[in-house]
């Protein structure tokens, strides 16, 4: 059985990378909307801009299918932040502050939690390092690309 203590703090770890999915999706999605991308294409640049650094570090060490792929959530929180940019980016652009110091949290969170996925899959810690900083910095990448 898994205690409590374990169980809250995977959840909590879980929260908090949805969070950070959701404002870098936010960054994707702005970027998309201020290149006068239709729908479609915000959705898509959020969903790469959230998830592309994690679906990277996961195919890299065989964790397939990715967990950005085989759970709905990271799908669904990508094309939300992606809707709601898409229909108030004025707003939006308003918080920018905001959302950087979210981004700049995001970062450093996906790094360790992208570090911490490749320790469990066996990988050597330096290069677990590495792919926890592809992590944090692989969707931001793909999106300015």
């Amino acid at each position: 059985m898994v205690s409590p203590l374990l169980l809250s703090t995977a959840t909590l770890l879980f929260t908090l990378d949805l969070i950070g999915t959701f404002v870098f999706a936010l960054s994707g999605a702005a970027a998309g909307v201020k290149n006068k991308l239709d729908p479609f294409g915000v959705g898509v640049l959020a969903f790469v801009a959230g998830n592309a650094g994690g679906v990277t570090r996961d195919l890299l060490i065989g964790a397939v299918p990715p967990a950005a792929i085989k759970d709905w959530r990271y799908v669904a929180v990508s094309l939300l932040a992606g809707g709601v940019t898409f229909l108030w980016y004025q707003s939006i652009r308003r918080f920018r502050p905001i959302v950087l110091l979210l981004d700049a949290a995001g970062l450093g969170l996906f790094a360790v939690s992208g570090t911490q996925k490749a320790l469990a899959f066996g990988v050597n810690p330096f290069v677990a390092a590495l792919l926890g900083m592809l992590t944090g910095i692989g969707g931001g990448v793909l999106r300015d690309l």
